[in-house]
């Protein structure tokens, strides 16, 4: 793959930008966003642009050059948005989010413009799409069957990277589960509400990329090739896929959750039954010795208390221990 001059990235005052230029006769690539308008202008040219994290002044120059609507470059500035599809004319602006798992679930936006002879991502540092697996050896193989193409195999990356992070969440339901059968705690119940947010979170980044791709494979797209459109699909299967897995995990964490309060509700009822063990032993001692009386206790330890005080007192200890041995077979206490 032959490169201009611009290979090297460029100095940390402009943006990070790099062009790369499909032609029948081989690719370029440059980080000069001034020459951006002159190699569209080539008419067998097909351009993948990306940034990463760039500014309103910098997104300026590359909104003109591509002829973006004022819209678009608005929203890619921002970078605030929800998951969606716009069309304007030839040109669709697609927002997607990948997912990663870092002790917790974080989202980063990607911007994804498709024209009929260009692709531009926008994304965070945190997300390089040009060190992903598909990109090893280049973008040329897929430039060169169209820019369509080139956006089909980003967003099937960004989504198969939903499946890690679900398998992640999926280990930890089941520990936490592990946990609430073995010993409820405060940090268990923290964590399943932590998980119910993570799980609400994902799916607000995830379940409108359905319809985005819904879109792509079911209305006719200017931008897109009628033969890629199976290829589209395709990730529409696997979103349908994580919505399913979606599903059944907020309902393991919502069945979790009943688990831990049943248990927790369990332990209280058998701490009553045993505080109730203990005051019925408590409360027929004290009975006994309210009907008989009181004894002064040197009395008691000279022995010059007559046999009725020892028989009766005798009897409440045989009593409360016999009563004691009857509440634990039946686990009171």
């Amino acid at each position: 793959m032959a490169a201009t001059s611009g290979d090297q990235p460029p100095p940390s005052d402009k943006p990070d930008v790099r062009i790369i230029a499909w032609r029948p006769s081989g690719t370029t690539e440059t980080f000069d966003v001034a020459s951006l308008a002159g190699i569209l202008a080539e008419p067998d040219t097909r351009i993948w642009v990306d940034a990463i994290d760039p500014s309103a002044e910098h997104v300026g120059p590359i909104a003109e050059a591509l002829g973006l609507h004022p819209l678009i470059a608005e929203d890619i500035v921002e970078r605030n948005q929800r998951a969606k599809i716009e069309t304007f004319d030839d040109i669709v602006h697609i927002v997607l989010f990948e997912l990663s798992y870092r002790g917790d679930v974080q989202t980063a936006e990607i911007d994804l413009v498709l024209g009929p002879r260009f692709l531009l991502s926008v994304h965070g540092p945190e997300c390089d799409l040009r060190t992903i697996g598909p990109m090893r050896a280049g973008a040329e193989p897929f430039l060169k069957k169209g820019t369509d193409f080139l956006l089909y195999v980003l967003a099937d990356h960004v989504v198969d990277g939903y499946f890690p992070v679900l398998d992640r969440l999926a280990e930890e339901i089941d520990e936490l589960q592990d946990r609430v059968l073995e010993s409820a705690s405060d940090w268990t119940l923290q964590r399943l509400f932590v998980l119910k947010r993570e799980l609400l979170a994902i799916r607000r980044a995830t379940s409108p990329a359905r319809e985005i791709f819904n879109q792509l494979t079911n209305r006719e797209v200017a931008a897109v090739d009628e033969t890629h459109v199976v290829y589209f699909r395709d990730v529409y299967d696997h979103l349908i896929r994580v919505t399913d897995e979606l599903d059944n995990y907020r309902e393991l964490v919502g069945g979790t959750l009943d688990i831990y309060l049943s248990t927790i509700n369990n332990n209280l009822s058998r701490i009553m039954k045993r505080l109730t063990g203990v005051t019925v032993i408590l409360a027929g001692i004290g009975a006994v010795g309210g009907i008989f009386g009181m004894s002064e206790a040197t009395t008691a330890f000279a022995g010059q208390e007559g046999f009725g005080f020892w028989f009766v007192a005798l009897a409440s200890v045989l009593a409360a221990g016999v009563l004691a041995l009857v509440l634990r077979r039946i686990d009171w206490i």
